[in-house]
Protein backbone atom coordinates (compact mmCIF):
# COMPACT_ATOMS: atom_id res chain seq x y z
CA UNK A 1 0.00 0.00 0.00
CA UNK A 2 2.81 2.05 0.62
CA UNK A 3 4.27 1.61 -3.15
CA UNK A 4 0.64 2.67 -4.15
CA UNK A 5 0.19 5.44 -2.13
CA UNK A 6 3.82 6.76 -2.87
CA UNK A 7 2.54 6.64 -6.88
CA UNK A 8 0.21 8.97 -6.07
CA UNK A 9 2.22 11.87 -4.65
CA UNK A 10 1.61 11.19 -1.30
CA UNK A 11 3.50 11.51 1.67
CA UNK A 12 4.43 8.52 3.78
CA UNK A 13 3.93 7.94 8.00
CA UNK A 14 5.37 4.38 7.90
CA UNK A 15 5.30 2.08 11.26
CA UNK A 16 6.27 -1.54 11.78
CA UNK A 17 8.64 -3.63 13.76
CA UNK A 18 11.43 -4.34 11.33
CA UNK A 19 12.80 -0.88 10.79
CA UNK A 20 15.45 -1.98 8.54
CA UNK A 21 12.89 -2.98 6.17
CA UNK A 22 11.12 0.41 6.64
CA UNK A 23 14.35 2.13 5.47
CA UNK A 24 14.85 -0.29 2.34
CA UNK A 25 11.15 0.57 1.26
CA UNK A 26 11.54 4.32 1.79
CA UNK A 27 14.98 4.34 -0.20
CA UNK A 28 13.37 2.69 -3.23
CA UNK A 29 10.28 4.79 -2.66
CA UNK A 30 12.17 7.81 -2.82
CA UNK A 31 14.37 6.83 -5.48
CA UNK A 32 10.83 6.53 -7.87
CA UNK A 33 9.40 9.28 -6.48
CA UNK A 34 11.59 11.99 -5.62
CA UNK A 35 8.90 14.97 -4.28
CA UNK A 36 7.33 12.94 -1.73
CA UNK A 37 8.52 12.99 1.90
CA UNK A 38 8.18 9.84 4.31
CA UNK A 39 9.47 9.07 7.60
CA UNK A 40 9.96 6.26 9.49
CA UNK A 41 9.76 4.88 12.65
CA UNK A 42 9.73 1.70 14.81
CA UNK A 43 7.11 0.47 16.40
CA UNK A 44 5.54 -2.35 18.27
CA UNK A 45 1.69 -1.51 18.23
CA UNK A 46 1.43 -3.32 21.62
CA UNK A 47 3.45 -0.79 23.33
CA UNK A 48 0.49 1.67 23.63
CA UNK A 49 2.62 4.45 24.68
CA UNK A 50 5.23 4.33 21.65
CA UNK A 51 2.08 4.41 19.65
CA UNK A 52 0.85 7.60 21.09
CA UNK A 53 4.51 9.35 20.75
CA UNK A 54 5.17 7.88 17.52
CA UNK A 55 1.92 8.86 15.66
CA UNK A 56 2.72 12.36 17.80
CA UNK A 57 6.44 12.59 16.39
CA UNK A 58 5.42 11.60 12.56
CA UNK A 59 2.88 14.33 12.71
CA UNK A 60 4.97 16.98 13.80
CA UNK A 61 7.52 15.36 11.32
CA UNK A 62 5.47 15.44 8.15
CA UNK A 63 3.65 18.56 8.89
CA UNK A 64 0.48 16.96 9.90
CA UNK A 65 -1.42 13.55 8.79
CA UNK A 66 -4.52 13.31 7.39
CA UNK A 67 -4.91 9.91 6.93
CA UNK A 68 -4.11 7.12 9.36
CA UNK A 69 -4.36 3.14 8.78
CA UNK A 70 -4.81 0.96 11.13
CA UNK A 71 -3.61 -2.63 9.86
CA UNK A 72 -1.29 -4.06 12.09
CA UNK A 73 -2.39 -7.86 12.75
CA UNK A 74 -1.83 -11.42 13.96
CA UNK A 75 -3.87 -14.39 13.11
CA UNK A 76 -2.20 -17.08 15.78
CA UNK A 77 -5.46 -17.97 17.31
CA UNK A 78 -6.14 -21.73 18.37
CA UNK A 79 -9.47 -23.55 19.31
CA UNK A 80 -10.99 -22.16 22.64
CA UNK A 81 -10.08 -24.39 25.58
CA UNK A 82 -7.62 -26.19 23.89
CA UNK A 83 -5.02 -25.08 26.20
CA UNK A 84 -3.78 -21.69 23.89
CA UNK A 85 -5.73 -18.99 25.42
CA UNK A 86 -1.57 -17.13 25.26
CA UNK A 87 -2.36 -16.94 21.38
CA UNK A 88 -5.82 -16.15 21.65
CA UNK A 89 -4.73 -13.69 23.85
CA UNK A 90 -2.14 -12.24 22.26
CA UNK A 91 -4.33 -11.97 19.32
CA UNK A 92 -7.01 -10.24 20.53
CA UNK A 93 -4.42 -7.80 22.27
CA UNK A 94 -2.86 -7.42 18.92
CA UNK A 95 -5.99 -7.09 16.37
CA UNK A 96 -8.60 -4.94 19.07
CA UNK A 97 -6.47 -3.35 22.38
CA UNK A 98 -3.48 -2.89 19.67
CA UNK A 99 -5.65 -0.96 17.22
CA UNK A 100 -7.92 0.97 20.24
CA UNK A 101 -4.13 2.41 20.71
CA UNK A 102 -3.98 3.30 17.33
CA UNK A 103 -7.55 5.13 16.72
CA UNK A 104 -7.44 7.05 19.97
CA UNK A 105 -3.85 8.95 19.08
CA UNK A 106 -5.31 9.00 15.02
CA UNK A 107 -8.26 10.59 16.71
CA UNK A 108 -6.75 12.78 19.39
CA UNK A 109 -4.55 14.50 15.80
CA UNK A 110 -7.78 14.71 13.96
CA UNK A 111 -10.00 15.98 16.99
CA UNK A 112 -7.42 18.55 17.35
CA UNK A 113 -7.39 20.22 13.89
CA UNK A 114 -11.08 18.98 12.89
CA UNK A 115 -10.01 16.92 9.84
CA UNK A 116 -8.72 13.55 9.05
CA UNK A 117 -9.57 10.37 7.72
CA UNK A 118 -9.53 6.67 9.63
CA UNK A 119 -9.20 3.38 8.51
CA UNK A 120 -9.49 0.38 10.04
CA UNK A 121 -8.92 -2.59 8.36
CA UNK A 122 -11.09 -5.61 9.68
CA UNK A 123 -12.08 -8.55 8.02
CA UNK A 124 -14.44 -11.00 6.03
CA UNK A 125 -13.94 -13.02 8.98
CA UNK A 126 -15.91 -10.43 11.35
CA UNK A 127 -18.91 -11.08 9.78
CA UNK A 128 -19.54 -14.35 11.85
CA UNK A 129 -18.14 -16.01 14.36
CA UNK A 130 -15.78 -18.59 13.18
CA UNK A 131 -15.06 -21.74 14.34
CA UNK A 132 -11.12 -23.76 16.03
CA UNK A 133 -8.31 -21.62 14.99
CA UNK A 134 -10.50 -18.20 13.43
CA UNK A 135 -12.64 -17.94 16.70
CA UNK A 136 -10.28 -15.19 18.33
CA UNK A 137 -9.17 -13.42 15.41
CA UNK A 138 -12.82 -13.52 13.82
CA UNK A 139 -13.63 -11.98 17.49
CA UNK A 140 -10.95 -9.34 17.43
CA UNK A 141 -11.37 -8.06 13.90
CA UNK A 142 -15.60 -7.83 14.48
CA UNK A 143 -15.07 -5.91 18.15
CA UNK A 144 -12.76 -3.61 15.81
CA UNK A 145 -15.64 -2.94 13.10
CA UNK A 146 -17.61 -1.85 16.01
CA UNK A 147 -15.26 0.70 17.25
CA UNK A 148 -15.04 1.47 13.59
CA UNK A 149 -18.41 2.26 13.49
CA UNK A 150 -18.99 3.72 16.81
CA UNK A 151 -16.72 6.64 15.96
CA UNK A 152 -18.20 7.25 12.46
CA UNK A 153 -21.75 7.90 14.27
CA UNK A 154 -19.39 10.32 16.83
CA UNK A 155 -18.03 12.47 14.40
CA UNK A 156 -20.95 12.39 11.94
CA UNK A 157 -21.53 15.74 10.47
CA UNK A 158 -18.23 16.51 10.93
CA UNK A 159 -15.11 16.35 8.34
CA UNK A 160 -13.74 13.64 10.22
CA UNK A 161 -14.20 10.45 8.12
CA UNK A 162 -13.90 6.74 9.35
CA UNK A 163 -13.53 3.91 7.61
CA UNK A 164 -13.71 0.06 7.64
CA UNK A 165 -12.80 -2.58 5.09
CA UNK A 166 -13.17 -6.06 5.16
CA UNK A 167 -10.67 -7.51 3.08
CA UNK A 168 -10.85 -11.03 2.02
CA UNK A 169 -7.50 -13.58 1.62
CA UNK A 170 -4.68 -11.91 0.33
CA UNK A 171 -1.45 -13.49 0.06
CA UNK A 172 1.00 -12.26 2.33
CA UNK A 173 3.94 -13.20 5.04
CA UNK A 174 1.32 -13.62 7.70
CA UNK A 175 -1.08 -15.89 5.89
CA UNK A 176 1.42 -17.34 3.01
CA UNK A 177 1.77 -21.22 4.77
CA UNK A 178 -1.65 -21.63 4.47
CA UNK A 179 -3.27 -24.31 2.96
CA UNK A 180 -6.20 -23.99 0.55
CA UNK A 181 -8.07 -20.68 1.09
CA UNK A 182 -11.24 -19.71 -1.13
CA UNK A 183 -10.89 -16.54 -3.71
CA UNK A 184 -7.21 -15.59 -2.86
CA UNK A 185 -5.84 -12.75 -4.51
CA UNK A 186 -2.11 -11.54 -4.66
CA UNK A 187 -0.26 -8.97 -2.36
CA UNK A 188 0.04 -6.74 -5.55
CA UNK A 189 -3.86 -6.36 -6.26
CA UNK A 190 -4.92 -6.44 -2.67
CA UNK A 191 -2.71 -3.70 -2.16
CA UNK A 192 -3.93 -1.77 -5.12
CA UNK A 193 -7.78 -2.55 -4.08
CA UNK A 194 -7.16 -1.88 -1.29
CA UNK A 195 -5.63 1.72 -1.77
CA UNK A 196 -8.31 2.93 -4.38
CA UNK A 197 -11.11 1.78 -1.25
CA UNK A 198 -9.56 3.90 1.10
CA UNK A 199 -9.22 6.86 -1.51
CA UNK A 200 -13.38 6.46 -1.60
CA UNK A 201 -13.61 7.29 1.92
CA UNK A 202 -16.45 4.68 1.75
CA UNK A 203 -18.19 4.18 5.66
CA UNK A 204 -17.32 0.55 4.91
CA UNK A 205 -16.12 -1.73 1.82
CA UNK A 206 -15.55 -5.72 1.03
CA UNK A 207 -11.88 -5.78 -1.03
CA UNK A 208 -12.51 -7.31 -3.50
CA UNK A 209 -15.71 -6.19 -3.78
CA UNK A 210 -16.60 -9.59 -5.68
CA UNK A 211 -16.87 -12.04 -4.66
CA UNK A 212 -16.71 -11.17 -0.67
CA UNK A 213 -20.46 -8.28 -0.70
CA UNK A 214 -22.37 -10.64 -1.28
CA UNK A 215 -20.55 -13.50 -0.03
CA UNK A 216 -20.51 -11.48 3.27
CA UNK A 217 -24.57 -10.97 2.99
CA UNK A 218 -24.86 -14.90 2.88
CA UNK A 219 -22.89 -15.96 5.50
CA UNK A 220 -24.97 -13.74 7.94
CA UNK A 221 -27.76 -15.75 7.33
CA UNK A 222 -26.39 -18.73 7.14
CA UNK A 223 -27.38 -21.68 10.12
CA UNK A 224 -24.77 -22.06 12.21
CA UNK A 225 -24.26 -26.19 11.07
CA UNK A 226 -24.37 -25.27 7.98
CA UNK A 227 -21.35 -22.80 8.36
CA UNK A 228 -19.75 -25.45 10.25
CA UNK A 229 -19.92 -27.73 7.37
CA UNK A 230 -18.42 -25.16 4.90
CA UNK A 231 -15.83 -23.84 7.20
CA UNK A 232 -14.29 -27.82 7.59
CA UNK A 233 -13.15 -27.50 4.16
CA UNK A 234 -10.49 -24.98 4.79
CA UNK A 235 -8.07 -24.99 7.28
Amino acid sequence: MAREFAARGRNLALCARRLELLEELREELAARHPGIRIGVRRLDVNDHEAVFRVFRELDAELGGIDRVVVNAGIGKGQPVGTGYFHANRETAETDFVAALAQCEAAMELFRERGAGHLVVISSVAAVRGLPGSMTAYSASKAALAALAEGLRADVSGTPIKVSTLYPGYIRTQMNERAGKMPFMIGVEEGSRLLTEAMEREPAGAYVPSWPWRPLAFALRRLPTSVLARMLQRFP
